[in-house]
């Protein structure tokens, strides 16, 4: 199927390795040019390298999501180099504590989590949508989580700030979509990688004195499917609602986790 992303502009927050890695370079090979956003700009330029392998232009950004003046220039950057975003996916987030009950949270371990993952994401919004409102058309992912849908002992504050993504997401759905705006969430689940491995997997073993396959195993088998996401997933699903063949679908949560959130 041809997406028809050939062309566009996608504006990617979080681009440097795990998923916000292969969600970029899953862009370029449709044919995307690439704003590469993030605080750490040395690690996204090996995934802009090898967009730019595939013929496509990039420029990379730094940015803290939660300083709103800073997204609102990376936004104007952008378009005066490519005179528009087509396409915004925020991918940048964080896990917040791992293993910690609601009252062993602190406060200042809500805030952060909260104003990352949800401020972030608001931020980068308002600053691209008075562009596509001109235009008429834009598409914008949020990839979310499995743990704003169901919730999770452990995670409490790192699943507020999902919860909170998702009504974020579906008010600027119901707001721009009178303007051709399509607005939409990806829900990864466990997703394969460094963080599931270190801070995931790893309080597991501390918690049950069981070894790391042992703690992966117990996942899967939470999961109608058996398997741990992989960053691919969740590519191939935000490239899906970025692109002009999901005209008709927006303020939807998409689970992509082998099929935990629907048990």
């Amino acid at each position: 199927m041809d997406l028809q992303l050939a062309g566009k502009i996608a504006l990617i927050t979080g681009p440097a390795k795990g998923m916000g890695a292969a969600i970029s370079l899953a862009f370029a090979r449709e044919g995307c040019h690439l704003a590469l956003v993030g605080r750490d700009t040395e690690a996204i330029a090996p995934v802009a390298q090898a967009a730019q392998n595939l013929g496509r232009q990039v420029m990379i950004m730094a940015c803290d999501l939660t300083d709103t003046q800073r997204c609102q220039q990376v936004v104007d950057e952008t378009i005066a180099k490519f005179g528009h975003v087509d396409v915004l996916v925020n991918v940048a987030g964080g896990s917040g504590p791992v293993g910690k009950t609601g009252w062993q949270t602190t406060r200042a371990e809500f805030d952060d989590i909260v104003t990352l993952n949800m401020a972030g994401c608001f931020n980068t919004m308002r600053a691209v949508l008075p562009g596509m409102i001109a235009r008429g058309e834009g598409r914008i992912v949020n990839v979310g989580g499995t743990f704003g849908m169901r919730g999770r002992a452990g995670r409490m504050a790192y699943s507020a700030s999902k919860w909170g993504l998702r009504g974020i997401t579906k008010s600027f759905a119901l707001e721009a979509g009178p303007h051709g705006i399509n607005v939409n969430l990806v829900a990864p689940g466990m997703v394969e990688g460094e963080r599931f491995r270190t801070k995931v997997v790893a309080n597991l073993v501390r918690q049950h004195g069981i070894s790391e396959a042992e703690a992966v195993a117990r996942h899967a088998e939470e999961y109608a499917l058996r398997r741990i996401t992989l960053d691919e997933d969740v590519a191939n699903a935000c490239l899906f609602l970025g692109s002009p063949v999901s005209r008709q679908i927006t303020g939807v949560d998409l689970p992509v986790d082998g099929g935990w959130a629907m048990l």
